[in-house]
C-alpha cells in the first residue's frame, strides 16, 4: 500500500508512525513545506488522557516526549492584581519544535520517508497514484483551498487579534492574566514548557488593537509595548519573538472530510480556539482514530485498482462518521470559550474570585460539581462569596 501524507505536523507524523509500525510493508511518504527545525510558536500543552493514548499506541515516542515535559496541577487567574489558584488540573507542556523533532526521528527510525521543503499544491503530485492521500497541511491548508468542492470548507476569521510569544519567566501554572490600560483590555495565556521558557499568548479585541496603534508598530515595538502592559507579570523578563505577528484566529470546519481515497485531518479539517489548548491533542487523536479504522480491517485485500480503492473509501467514511461527533463537541466547547474572550469587556468588572470561576467554567465542559471534585476549597470560597453577596 502506498500512502502520501501532505503535511509533516503532529497529525501526519503520528499517523505515519502508527501505520508503519503496525504495517511495515506499507510505503509511506510525508511531504513537508518547511524544514525539520522550522516551526511557528513556542510550547504546546497536553492533558493526562492524551498522554495515556500516546503511551498505549507508541511507547518509544511517548517516552521521549515525556522526558521533555514540564508538568503542573494548577490553573492561575490574575485579575485586579489578585492571584487565584485552582488545583486538581493536571497538564504537561513541551516545546512544539522538540515534539516535532521527536516524531520526525521516530518516523525515520521505522522507515517513514519525509521530504522537507516540499510544498504540495495539487492532488496529482505523485504519478504512482497513491492508494491513500492524507491531507494535514495546517490551518491555512493549500489543498483545502485548491479543492473546495471536495471538502466545502466553512472558514470564520474571528474578531480578536492574538500574538504568540515566549518568555523566560517561568509560569508554574496554566495562567490567565487580565490587564487594562487606557487603550483597552488585554488577556495573556501562559504556561511553562521547558526548564527555562514559557509560552505567552496575548489577545485583545479589535477596539483595543486599534486604540493601541499596533497596525503601525514594528514587531519589536509591539513586543516592547506588551512587555509594559504585562510588566508586573513578566518580572523583568522580555518577551521572545518567533515570527510573532498579530493574527485573527481562524475557525475551520469542513462539510466533508473525505473524497474518494482522500481524507483531511488536523487543523486543515478543524480548529478549536487556543484558549482550551487542544489543537495538538486533537491532531494526534485524529491520527489515532484513523489508524484504528485500518487496524479494524487488517484482513486487507491486495492493493490493486479493482479491489483496494473501494475498501479505502469505506474505511475513510467510517473514520469520518466516528470521529466527527467528538470533534464537533470539542469545537462547541472551544467556541463557548472563544465567545467569552471576544466579549471580555462584559466580564472584566467581576470580583477576582468570580472571574476565576467564570474562566474555569467558560466552555461548559467543566460543571460546578466537577470543579468541586477538582478543588473543593475553591468552590467553597465561591459559594461563600455568593452567600455573602445575598446578605
Amino acid at each position: 500500500m502506498h500512502i502520501s501524507i501532505i503535511g509533516g505536523g503532529p497529525a501526519g507524523l503520528y499517523f505515519s508512525i502508527l501505520a508503519k509500525k503496525n504495517f511495515p510493508e506499507w510505503d509511506i511518504q510525508v511531504y513537508e513545506r518547511n524544514g525539520p527545525n522550522d516551526t511557528f510558536g513556542w510550547g504546546v500543552v497536553f492533558s493526562d488522557r492524551t498522554l495515556q493514548y500516546l503511551e498505549e499506541y507508541d511507547k518509544p515516542s511517548h517516552d521521549e516526549i515525556t522526558k521533555e515535559f514540564e508538568t503542573w496541577e494548577n490553573v492561575e487567574v490574575v485579575h485586579d492584581d489578585e492571584h487565584i489558584l485552582i488545583g486538581g488540573n493536571k497538564f504537561s507542556g513541551i516545546s512544539r519544535l522538540k515534539m516535532l523533532n521527536i516524531l520526525q526521528a521516530r518516523c525515520e527510525e521505522i522507515g517513514v520517508n519525509i521530504e522537507y521543503h516540499k510544498e504540495i499544491k495539487d492532488l496529482d503530485h505523485d504519478p504512482t497514484k497513491p492508494d491513500l492521500i492524507i491531507v494535514c497541511d495546517g490551518v491555512n491548508s493549500t489543498i483545502r483551498r485548491n479543492y473546495p468542492s471536495y471538502f466545502e470548507p466553512e472558514l470564520s476569521s474571528r474578531s480578536n487579534k492574538y500574538i504568540w510569544f515566549g518568555t523566560n519567566k517561568i509560569f508554574n501554572a496554566l495562567t490567565l492574566t487580565f490587564r487594562q490600560n487606557a487603550t483597552g483590555i488585554f488577556a495573556a495565556h501562559s504556561y511553562k514548557f521547558n526548564k527555562t521558557t514559557s509560552t505567552f499568548v496575548v489577545e485583545c479585541d479589535p477596539e483595543t488593537w486599534e486604540n493601541a496603534g499596533f497596525a503601525s508598530m514594528s514587531e519589536d515595538e509591539t513586543r516592547l509595548y506588551l512587555e509594559k502592559v504585562f510588566e508586573k507579570d513578566l518580572g523583568g523578563n522580555p518577551l521572545l519573538s518567533n515570527r510573532s505577528l498579530w493574527i485573527n484566529f481562524l475557525l475551520v470546519k469542513n462539510k466533508y472530510w473525505v473524497h474518494e481515497n482522500i481524507v483531511i485531518m488536523g487543523d486543515a479539517a478543524h480548529t478549536a480556539h487556543f484558549s482550551i489548548g487542544s489543537g495538538t491533542k486533537l491532531a494526534l487523536e485524529d491520527a489515532i482514530a484513523l489508524f484504528n479504522e485500518f487496524r479494524r480491517g487488517q484482513a486487507l485485500p491486495d492493493p490493486d485498482e479493482a479491489t483496494f480503492r473501494p475498501y479505502i473509501a469505506e474505511i475513510l467514511k467510517s473514520y469520518e462518521a466516528n470521529r466527527r461527533p467528538k470533534i464537533e463537541e470539542y469545537q462547541q466547547f472551544a467556541y463557548d470559550s472563544l465567545l467569552l474572550f471576544e466579549n471580555l469587556k462584559d466580564y472584566i468588572h467581576l470580583d477576582p474570585l468570580e472571574m476565576a470561576y467564570t474562566m474555569m467554567t467558560r466552555s461548559k465542559k467543566l460543571t460546578h460539581e466537577k470543579l468541586r471534585g477538582r478543588d473543593p476549597q475553591f468552590v467553597h470560597k465561591i459559594e461563600e462569596l455568593r452567600r455573602n453577596s445575598l446578605l
